[in-house]
């Protein structure tokens, strides 16, 4: 059966308000909570974003973690459940962003009302800590990491830069600088530094040279010294798809292998190939140096 709405008059389903869905939305308003606009503070040197009170959270535009950042930030949000939310395209240089959320709540006498908002929120830029000590001084650095590939063709080198990129480990880092040989890589602290070169050995076949430190201040009152440490990795020198020839000694250890063998696979290992039996044989960096 159908019953008449309380406000309008018109022919509508049973419901627990007796009114329309129209007259619904018109009478009740369950988004009057959320606020409408909001800034955020956005470090345009290093790509972070300010969660207060201190800490800075890296987020690529309209990534899931921005959007998880912006909807943490609203206020009102407590009482309301949250069906959807998204972004609303932008131009990317316009420090504007839009999301548009979709909230239920309970209204009268039980009944289940659904609405959407959209809120903007204004990017205002502004230098993080890190950011600024490293621009006022940039050569406040207190360990680097000097990676190293002597070869012409770095292919696993370059295969390392995107490993970094992808699993972020270059985030705690405040400068790099290009070299003949690779790159250096340089922190504000040396935990950083050597969780670095822990995630080079992980990934890739790399030795560990000899470390340095240099005496940078002391202060005779309070007995402080201040170092820089300088930490040296050096790559395997076979990159995949090369041509490898063994020596005599090397095959007798292999148990006749080769000589001549193709490097079939990269990573923290060496997977050499026999082209001729399809044998197979790996080293990892201990072994290879």
């Amino acid at each position: 059966g159908t019953i008449l709405c309380c406000i309008c008059g018109v022919g509508m389903p049973p419901n627990p308000t007796n009114m329309c869905v129209t007259c619904v939305r018109t009478q009740i308003d369950i988004t009057k909570d959320i606020p409408r606009r909001c800034t955020v503070i956005y470090c345009n040197t290093c790509g972070k974003y300010l969660q207060p009170p201190k800490h800075w959270l890296r987020a690529e535009l309209e990534s899931k973690e921005l959007l998880t950042f912006c909807v943490k930030r609203l206020k009102g949000l407590n009482k309301l459940k949250l069906v959807d939310a998204g972004f609303i395209w932008t131009e990317p240089h316009s420090k504007q962003l839009k999301v548009k959320l979709t909230v239920q709540a309970e209204v009268l006498n039980g009944a289940i009302l659904q609405q959407s908002c959209v809120v903007d929120y204004t990017v205002v830029y502004n230098m993080c800590g890190e950011c600024i000590r490293a621009n006022a001084n940039p050569d406040q650095w207190v360990a680097t990491v000097q990676v190293r590939q002597k070869v012409d063709h770095k292919r696993t080198f370059l295969f390392l830069e995107q490993l970094i990129l992808k699993h972020g480990a270059d985030r705690r880092t405040i400068n790099v600088k290009d070299n003949a040989d690779g790159l250096d890589f340089f922190f504000k602290s040396k935990s950083h530094a050597l969780s670095f070169v822990d995630f080079l050995t992980q990934v890739v076949p790399a030795r560990q040279g000899k470390d340095s430190k240099e005496l940078v201040s002391h202060d005779e009152h309070t007995s402080n010294y201040r170092y820089k440490f300088s930490f040296y990795c050096e790559i395997a020198h076979p990159c995949k798809d090369d041509l490898v020839c063994f020596d005599r000694r090397q095959t007798r250890a292999l148990g006749g292998f080769g000589p001549l063998a193709i490097v079939t696979r990269v990573s923290n290992n060496l997977q050499f190939t026999d082209p001729a039996t399809l044998r197979q044989v790996w080293l990892d960096s201990t072994q290879y140096w």
